[in-house]
């Protein structure tokens, strides 16, 4: 079930990964760095942006965070997932979670090494290929050439 995969990070050997990003439009690279990231480690936890955060960021999301956080919280490589707030919390999250190491995306390459002091941080290389913001412009060029056109009955 459900609980099997948890192990408590109490345990001495439990390696703890943890990683943050918005998973917007999931897709297989979102997949690809989580299952990554879960392979470096014995635990996984994942900070979800949250809507709030987002629009701190200027960017804004096709699915809410809630939604967002549930697909994440299914994946089977997943452990937990918590929500990320704020650019700063990150140095709490890793105490509080007993982190051993931040994995992020190549492109912040360079970013928090600044928390290299707490845990390990590894960058690893982004699907290639595959971005939300390319998602995103191919469902709007494929929604303005008509290929979404609403059926009507009548």
């Amino acid at each position: 079930g459900l609980r099997s995969r948890r192990r408590p990070a109490e345990e001495a050997d439990v390696t703890v990964g943890i990683t943050y990003g918005t998973f917007d439009l999931f897709h297989i690279g979102h997949l690809r760095i989580l299952e990554r990231t879960r392979a470096l480690c014995d635990r996984l936890v994942v900070g979800v942006s949250t809507d709030e955060f987002n629009a701190l960021k200027g960017k804004r999301t096709a699915v809410p965070f809630h939604d967002r956080a549930s697909i994440v919280s299914a994946l089977r490589c997943v452990d937990e997932v918590i929500p990320e707030e704020s650019w700063d919390q990150k140095q709490g999250d890793i105490t509080r979670h007993s982190v051993d190491l931040l994995v992020m995306g190549d492109d912040w390459r360079g970013k928090f090494d600044d928390l290299a002091d707490l845990c390990e941080v590894v960058y690893l290389p982004r699907t290639p290929g595959i971005s939300t913001t390319e998602l995103r412009g191919h469902v709007v060029e494929l929604t303005a050439n008509g290929a979404f056109a609403v059926v009507t009955q009548g």
